[in-house]
């Protein structure tokens, strides 16, 4: 399966949007990883007396209204906006992942009951969920991993779930039951590796998700907190003053702007390379 999928996924990588795309995620991401490196100024470091500059040599995308540099913040809030993306992302997609195995593969009662708690998780929407549960843990970055995580992984479920039910009756299963396996083993040694192509694309959709969801609670000031900085952070920070000082509100929307298209245009890229008959254009 490996060798008949990389052909049509390395044909993808080199398009020029995709390659684009790939370019701007590995500098965003390195960016990141350097922060303290690539960063001008310290994140938090105030100067009343240069606040809300526009942008010039020293700072290069101005300053905020304590004089911090613009461009500096943006670079650490790269680093929790991706962070937190990714993070929740992959421990969403890993509870998923056993829920809907377990569930597609059991059947039954276990299905049943399973599949009834995703559905109490999907009555609400998402984005209220996810408010309700910050109020209750607490705002901060455990809060909102928690919120992120148990707000997103009932889609990967049911995806999950859909697939295990499909590889169940294939030859390939009947196979390693004929030879002795059973349960679990047959769902982690041979179900699940041959569905690593839908997680994958589910995995590059699901990433952008939580860092547009990061971005909308810390907006909201039910996110991170100060002195942490994320691009939502900064959004909320300079939507007081976006009248009088669009930089404050332009730089941080570009980057969350760039960041989201660029993984949306991967996610395409993969599920068109994964599925012949998904042909989108990029």
């Amino acid at each position: 399966m490996t060798v008949v999928m990389s052909k049509p996924v390395r044909k993808l990588i080199r398009r020029p949007l995709v390659a684009i795309s790939l370019t701007l995620l590995f500098v965003l991401i390195v960016g990141s990883v350097l922060a303290p490196w690539v960063a001008t100024h310290a994140y938090d470091l105030q100067d009343i007396e240069a606040r809300l500059q526009p942008a010039s040599a020293e700072h290069w995308m101005g300053t905020d209204s304590l004089g911090r540099d613009l461009y500096s913040r943006i670079v650490y809030g790269a680093r929790m906006s991706l962070s937190v993306g990714i993070m929740t992302a992959l421990l969403s997609i890993t509870l998923g992942t056993l829920v809907g195995a377990l569930a597609g593969y059991r059947g039954g009662i276990i299905d049943t009951v399973l599949m009834r708690i995703v559905d109490l998780f999907t009555i609400f929407p998402s984005v209220l969920t996810a408010i309700l549960l910050t109020v209750v843990l607490g705002r901060g970055l455990s809060g909102i991993l928690i919120a992120l995580v148990l707000t997103s992984w009932v889609l990967h479920a049911r995806l999950v779930r859909n697939l295990v039910l499909k590889a169940k009756s294939l030859p390939y299963v009947e196979a390693a039951r004929a030879v002795g396996l059973s349960g679990f083993p047959i769902v982690f040694r041979h179900i699940l590796p041959n569905l690593m192509g839908p997680m994958l694309v589910s995995l590059t959709y699901q990433i952008p998700n939580n860092i547009m969801a990061e971005s909308f609670l810390s907006f909201i000031g039910l996110g991170l907190q100060p002195p942490l900085s994320s691009w939502g952070i900064l959004a909320n920070e300079g939507f007081r003053a976006m009248k009088s000082y669009p930089h404050l509100t332009i730089y941080p929307g570009l980057a969350l702007f760039v960041t989201l298209t660029a993984l949306q245009i991967l996610g395409d890229s993969l599920q068109e390379g994964l599925d012949p008959h998904a042909r989108k254009l990029i």
